[in-house]
């Protein structure tokens, strides 16, 4: 039908509106802070030999704790309904557990979904967020989708965080730093007398999270628990997952603990209904799994020892990791070993040009790796 005279076809416009200025495609205007984001990568998956393993991705490898399944099983009956939104019952049994106020507790799809609602809460375009490089590499994205601009401060040649650095990174728009620790990848710790020296430079209106997603594999005494930290100051957040030591990686869910005015601030940034019934009455049933959450831990502590020695045997450098994996710093042989591992069943995660990370896993796992390991070596 032919438009009438009174509703007539406009004319091509000279800068469509729907893009920028020069753009001939249209389409609808986006937030140009999203432009040139790096794509997160995740582990690959196992392989489709006869026999392979993932150990690109830090997951658990043993099935959930006892009584999480039921759990979970149990949730699934009324999924047709909508969570408890507010997390009642998980914030309960947190609060009891690490003994701290309701009221300085939020969670989230995972530790990383509760650093995004920290980045909402606290930064936003003009503002800067600090975090060592390489480290969690979430933590540029979450940033630049926010809107502000990314400090990265290098490790150490040591792999640590060179805290002395960041602090004097610090300027009048610090919002936020990050402090992974354990590190992701490195799996290096800070101690706590040059952690509370960090604390003590950074000013008071600057937030400082402490991302702890794998302290439950600490076993260096001098590593401090963040919790013990956070109690001390109010510029301190903590935050924990389910999704490592817990094994309950697939049903994301973590948590922060902050002063009440950062909690307040995250459970107001969190997505409505995030995380699912399963995912809470899961984590409720994990946090009560007690002995047998000790016992897995302690049974990867001690393959990530022998990893680390294996490792070490046959020359390779391997920092002193206190998380659930091990670095090795491979430069331009990253790629070739990863792709190494994926030919002899395992998948590890490289990172190009700079060095591989490998979780530990179940002993059958970590033994194809070490093999794997000491041919590429010799090779070399």
């Amino acid at each position: 039908m032919a438009a009438s005279s009174q509703h007539p076809v406009p004319a091509q416009a000279t800068a469509p509106a729907g893009g920028p200025a020069g753009d001939s495609t249209g389409g609808p205007r986006l937030r140009a802070a999203l432009d040139g984001i790096p794509a997160y990568a995740p582990g690959r998956p196992a392989g489709e030999g006869p026999v392979s393993y993932k150990l690109s991705s830090n997951e658990n490898p043993y099935p959930p704790l006892p009584g999480v399944l039921e759990s979970a099983l149990a949730a699934a009956r009324s999924f047709n309904r909508y969570p408890d939104m507010a997390c009642s019952g998980l914030l309960s049994a947190l609060a009891e557990h690490f003994r701290v106020p309701v009221s300085h507790l939020a969670v989230g799809t995972g530790s990383v979904g509760v650093a995004q609602q920290v980045v909402q809460s606290t930064a936003g375009p003009g503002d800067e967020v600090i975090f060592a490089w390489r480290s969690f590499e979430a933590y540029p994205i979450i940033t630049q989708v926010s809107g502000a601009a990314a400090v990265r401060v290098p490790l150490t040649a040591g792999e640590e965080h060179d805290l002395a650095a960041m602090a004097a990174a610090v300027t009048a728009r610090t919002r936020l730093i990050f402090v992974c620790n354990p590190n992701n990848p490195t799996g290096v710790a800070i101690r706590r007398a040059e952690l509370e020296e960090f604390l003590d430079r950074v000013p008071s209106d600057v937030l400082v999270v402490l991302d702890e997603a794998y302290r439950e594999f600490v076993r260096d005494a001098d590593v401090p628990d963040g919790l013990d930290l956070y109690r001390e100051r109010p510029n301190v957040c903590v935050l924990r997952t389910f999704s490592k030591a817990y094994g309950l990686a697939g049903l994301r869910v973590g948590f922060a603990v902050a002063h009440e005015p950062v909690a307040a601030a995250l459970r107001k940034t969190a997505v409505p209904f995030g995380v699912s019934q399963i995912a809470q009455d899961a984590a409720v049933a994990s946090l009560g799994a007690g002995a047998a959450l000790r016992e897995r831990v302690d049974a990867l502590v001690a393959e990530r020892a022998r990893v680390t020695a294996g490792l070490a045997e046959q020359g390779w450098t391997v920092p002193d990791s206190q998380a659930n994996f091990v670095w090795l710093r491979l430069g331009e042989e990253a790629a070739a070993f990863a792709a190494a591992c994926e030919r002899a069943g395992v998948t590890v995660r490289p990172f190009a040009g700079e060095g591989v990370r490998i979780t530990v896993g179940e002993p059958a796992a970590n033994d194809v790796l070490l093999r794997t390991a000491g041919a590429f070596r010799t090779g070399r």
